[in-house]
């Protein structure tokens, strides 16, 4: 409930999160069946960088910032996108744009002040579903969706050292209702033992066809430091991963410190 994306907005993680977003609903699109997004941890939706939160902590300048400077081909769609969208563009925000006629988005918040101002943000905007509520109680509210295609997207705070299991517990709860479901879960590399944990978790609990897409910026040496930041992604649509590597390898040019590393790991076979 304390946890504030504004602060954080832009950051290096954001670009990772979002860029890898806009590949997913692409390659999900390919098919001209409803689709169904969830994004359970939505935020504003919109955020100005150039004041208040975002603007205090800066985080921004060492994300889009470098990130909107480079210029690289392979970012151009998310870029392209940025820029038509004005303000920066939350993962809501990105995926509305995105939306057919035939998809719709729900998205959650739990913080009262940020679900009305998303609230706000997306009054009468077709196809969109804006909810005060728990993210992971959402999960078992909105799955299976009527559309029987759904991307999940879940990004939760990592405000709590027991995160990892908390998120482990409901991804495998919805995973259980909604089994041919798209997951997209971010989660953070500080170091890499809470990481592996978390995969082992998912592969006892039988989760079929897992991979881990990954921006490291450094070594994942330091557990007091942010040092990258991974997409775990249950049911890769297909061409998706061929398309994130590009992306994620221009991320790492341009975000990267010395011995930074992108990459694709597969979890779990399908």
């Amino acid at each position: 409930m304390n946890y504030r994306h504004a602060f954080h907005a832009g950051n290096f993680a954001d670009c990772v999160k979002h860029a890898l977003l806009i590949q997913l609903l692409r390659a999900m699109q390919r098919k001209d069946k409803p689709l169904l997004v969830l994004d359970t941890h939505a935020g504003i939706g919109r955020y100005d960088l150039t004041g208040g939160p975002a603007e205090k902590t800066g985080e921004w300048r060492e994300g889009i910032g470098r990130v909107l400077a480079a210029h690289d081909p392979a970012l151009a769609e998310y870029t392209t996108l940025i820029r038509q969208l004005g303000l920066y563009p939350g993962s809501p925000a990105i995926a509305a744009a995105l939306l057919r006629p035939v998809d719709r988005l729900v998205a959650c918040e739990l913080h009262p002040e940020d679900a009305a101002t998303l609230r706000r943000n997306f009054r009468n905007a077709p196809g969109v579903a804006v909810h005060e509520r728990d993210g992971f109680e959402a999960l078992r509210a909105f799955l299976p969706p009527p559309e029987k295609r759904g991307l999940i997207l879940i990004d939760p705070p990592f405000e709590r050292p027991d995160e990892f299991a908390t998120l482990a517990k409901n991804l495998l709860a919805a995973y259980a209702k909604f089994r041919t479901g798209v997951y997209a879960v971010w989660y953070p590399i500080k170091h890499r033992a809470p990481v592996r944990a978390f995969f082992e978790t998912l592969q006892l609990g039988g989760v079929r066809d897992v991979i881990a897409t990954e921006l490291l910026r450094r070594p994942a040496l330091d557990p007091a430091r942010l040092n990258g930041c991974g997409v775990l992604v249950i049911n890769p649509p297909y061409g998706f991963a061929q398309a994130a590597l590009p992306v994620l390898d221009a991320l790492r040019v341009i975000l990267g410190e010395p011995g930074s590393a992108a990459g694709i790991e597969r979890i779990t076979d399908e």
